[in-house]
């Protein structure tokens, strides 16, 4: 593993970070270890379904960095059409997904907290963007 950490840095290569599940497909998070609250950087392979959720406390910036077809974002409510190098910033409440496959960056300001991924519970009244 090309991982490398010391009191004043860290060094992580994707490439040896496994994937896990998470609302918008699979994502790898370097940094994201205990003792890093500061920020975390995660590479996000964004599926077709992914959910609309929100962080009470994350900040999170999106890099748009590939698409397949046209792609989009859910902010509130509103549908934005995406690009590769398109740069999203997301503050804490703002309800939100990626729509169409793509691969981003996502820096997660603090550090990502699965505690803080919060998605609505579905009525029949809940608008399409929930």
């Amino acid at each position: 593993m090309r991982k490398t950490t010391s009191k004043n840095y860290a060094i992580a290569h994707f490439d040896d970070i496994p994937a896990v599940s998470c609302p918008c497909g699979m994502s790898q998070r370097a940094f994201a270890t205990p003792d890093n609250q500061t920020v975390t950087i995660h590479k996000v392979h964004i599926s077709e379904d992914a959910q609309a959720h929100y962080h009470k406390k994350l900040t999170e910036i999106y890099l748009i960095l590939e698409t397949e077809g046209e792609a989009f974002m859910e902010l509130d409510g509103s549908k934005f059409p995406l690009q590769p190098m398109t740069t999203v910033l997301i503050k804490p409440g703002c309800r939100h997904r990626a729509i169409g496959k793509m691969k981003i960056i996502n820096v997660s300001v603090p550090a990502f907290d699965p505690e803080d991924e919060w998605l609505d519970e579905p009525t029949p009244e809940t608008p399409s963007w929930i």
